[in-house]
């Protein structure tokens, strides 16, 4: 474990091993925590492992920031180059699979790969969401949202019992929640609930989920690898969008991993790093 500062504030990060850099970027309302147990799967021989929490989460510094897509971008960018951290393999999950898509837009020749699962690969509507989420972020985005999530741990708590299958117990889920003690400790959370890119809204986030769609569809080069589940309504990558993924993606490769919910680091652990693992043997990414 390591803090190194960035833009005034500090990145905390998770760092083993040594040779190609692989990079996991977590969602929210997580943090590296998330990769707690596929990391240890995926470590290799050439691999140096890094897991980043995002600006703002975890153990990550608190700056006084809007946390936006872009804030968490530059702060990411500027981690990266504090590291010096060149040619990489980046994995995603939830939010962190789309800002590891606008990393490896934003910067070409440096992605080796990028795997990832239950992000966000194309513009929503709203009309495509399930029931219960489509009620979710309704009152999240609506006037009572900022009550809902920043008077108490809602997002947290609910994450981790009702976005997984099996619901994490107090122990496990403690280190999740200490990093949001406070209703202004919690503002990143609200901030990236109320960004996902619903029928052209917010415009900021369309704008970067377009231009890096334009990357996957266009970077034949990049082995990419796309984690899917089943068994879950929490679930953002459905048969339809990943068959969307299939015919939209260069170089796309799906691997199948079991019953999960959103939160399939907690359900699907040892799946994700052995098929994380064979992928990145078969294209000798270490």
């Amino acid at each position: 474990m390591a803090v190194i500062d960035v833009l005034g504030s500090t990145m905390y990060y998770e760092d083993s091993g040594a040779g190609v850099p692989f990079v996991f970027l977590h969602g929210n309302p997580s943090s590296s925590r998330a990769w707690r147990n596929v990391v240890p799967g995926i470590a290799a021989p050439g691999r140096r492992l890094l897991a980043p929490d995002l600006i703002g989460m975890g153990r990550s510094g608190k700056p006084d920031l809007p946390y936006r897509f872009a804030d968490h971008a530059r702060h990411l960018d500027a981690w990266f180059d504090a590291l010096g951290l060149e040619e990489v393999v980046l994995v995603g999950h939830d939010w962190g699979g789309a800002l590891a898509f606008d990393w490896a837009a934003r910067h070409p020749g440096r992605a080796r790969g990028v795997a990832f699962m239950e992000t966000i690969v194309r513009e929503l509507s709203w009309a495509e969401l399930g029931e219960a989420p489509r009620a979710r972020s309704e009152a999240i985005r609506g006037p009572g949202g900022e009550s809902l999530v920043l008077d108490g741990n809602f997002l947290v708590e609910t994450a981790f019992t009702g976005g997984v299958l099996t619901p994490l117990g107090a122990e496990e889920l403690g280190p999740y929640l200490e990093p949001y003690p406070t209703r202004e400790s919690r503002r990143p959370l609200l901030e990236w609930a109320r960004s996902s890119p619903l029928d052209g809204d917010p415009a900021d986030v369309v704008g970067r989920v377009r231009g890096y769609g334009d990357w996957l569809a266009g970077s034949g080069e990049v082995p990419k690898l796309l984690l899917t589940f089943d068994s879950s309504p929490t679930l953002l990558i459905t048969e339809k969008v990943a068959a969307w993924c299939a015919e939209h993606m260069a170089a796309l490769e799906t691997e199948h991993c079991g019953p999960a919910g959103h939160h399939v680091t907690e359900d699907r652990p040892r799946e994700i790093a052995a098929a994380i693992s064979a992928w990145a043997d078969r294209h000798g990414l270490r």
